[in-house]
């Protein structure tokens, strides 16, 4: 994952393997993501291979958790007031079979 010559330091742009790796994911989910538009990359020349900014792969790494964050408390918030609209008591609530 490492360039030649960077004394163990990731440079700029990352290969598509070099972000699978950091995903811990395989290189198809990662070329995935870059054609579906959903991670940003550039490609090296007219049909070369992909490149990811290391930093744009940063952030969408954090919009993934941000992401999470919003979908888990918009499920809890919406579970929250289903209990509350039916006038039912929290500690009486038990699960659909």
């Amino acid at each position: 994952m490492t360039s030649a010559g960077s004394g163990g330091e990731i440079g700029r742009f990352l290969t598509i393997a070099d972000a699978a790796e950091i995903l811990a994911v395989d290189v198809a989910t990662v070329d995935e993501l870059i054609r579906s538009g959903e991670l940003p990359a550039i490609r090296v020349g007219t049909s070369g291979p992909w490149r990811i900014e290391r930093a744009q792969l940063e952030v969408w790494i954090e919009m993934q958790y941000e992401e999470t964050r919003v979908g888990v408390a918009w499920n809890e918030g919406e579970f929250a007031n289903v209990a509350e609209l039916s006038g039912v008591r929290s500690g009486r609530i038990r699960p659909v079979e």
